[in-house]
């Protein structure tokens, strides 16, 4: 604005304030409104100084380093976090496949879809339901020279009102790393199996058939040894419950998938039973970990019994069967 000014001996022409133009017969100090009466050097600002102007680009570049130091600090304690994690997970694992003692297993059902129907379900379930498990599991180690009794043991845990964090859809390798760090702390919060501590903890949620024809894939986290296993609130489905509860905790133990995953086709020869059968197809059994018996190119089915799946050969080298 043309004549404003701080110099209280010059006078301001324009007030800044009510825009009144001084005149020459006005009897109110220069450095005052005639009109309105305020003092201009609260309207006007004066230009910063360079000492002003430094000490402000001296704080943005405190707050910048500060900043900085912050994100270097988060990064650093996020990397010890993950280096604890995977040498505790490296140990745990090095412990339960060294086949010297019994693995230890809990199941905790969970209302997966809050229907009357899994609480029904879940309130019938009892450790007999698991028996086929440990007996294929004793078999089949049998089978690869694994001396225990019995391998793993699989205790039924209380029911669990929480479900445990959804897993990323399409995240990156950061946003899968975070979700397993929540996952393994969820289930050190929710559990409270009276007993010995598993090394294996599945949880396991049960929908309602009727109203759940297909269910989302399960998961087998081998760093924390947990299972995420989605099943069927059905004795009529109990055995192929058993198919994928026993796939998702060789997950936990170091297993791989032994199929297609744009098919779910078994892969060849890891994915068959018996890879050296002549001729290959149809095959009698299922790879556990492939989850199917392949008939014919292109054709494979879920077996009806968990009788009718084995331990592969690299699935047992996997879970530290074969060394």
């Amino acid at each position: 604005m043309p004549g404003a000014t701080l110099n209280s001996n010059q006078p301001v022409e324009e007030c800044p304030k009510c825009h009144y133009l001084r005149r020459q017969d006005d009897t109110a100090p220069l450095w005052q409104c005639p009109s309105c009466g305020v003092a201009y050097a609260k309207i006007i600002k004066a230009p910063p100084t360079i000492a002003a102007a430094g000490d402000a680009a001296n704080n943005s570049a405190v707050k910048s380093k500060s900043g900085r130091r912050f994100k270097a600090i988060r990064v650093f304690v996020l990397t010890v976090i993950l280096i604890w994690v995977g040498a505790d997970a490296w140990l745990t694992k090095l412990r339960t496949t060294s086949w010297d003692h019994p693995l230890r297993i809990a199941v905790y059902p969970i209302n997966g879809d809050g229907s009357a129907a899994a609480a029904q379900y879940i309130a019938t379930l009892n450790e007999a339901q698991f028996d086929d498990i440990e007996q294929l599991v004793k078999s089949e180690a049998g089978r690869y020279g694994v001396a225990l009794n019995e391998p793993i043991t699989i205790a039924l845990a209380n029911p669990i009102a929480e479900t445990p964090p959804q897993p990323p859809r399409g995240g990156n390798m950061f946003e899968i790393m975070w979700w397993s760090l929540k996952l393994r702390l969820w289930a050190h919060e929710v559990d409270h199996y009276p007993g010995p501590a598993p090394e294996v903890r599945a949880f396991t949620l049960y929908y309602d058939p009727a109203t759940h024809s297909v269910l989302e894939h399960s998961t087998g986290l081998e760093k924390g040894m947990i299972g995420v296993i989605k099943l069927f609130a059905s004795n009529q489905m109990a055995e192929q419950n058993n198919m994928v509860m026993l796939h998702e905790l060789l997950h936990t133990l170091g297993a791989t998938d032994k199929y297609d995953l744009h098919t779910n086709q078994p892969s060849y020869p890891d994915g068959y039973a018996e890879p050296d059968l002549r001729p290959v197809l149809p095959q009698r059994k299922a790879e556990i970990m492939a989850g199917r018996i392949p008939l014919a190119n292109n054709r494979a089915e879920i077996p009806g019994r968990l009788v009718d799946a084995v331990v592969g050969a690299k699935t047992a080298h996997e879970i530290g069967w074969i060394k």
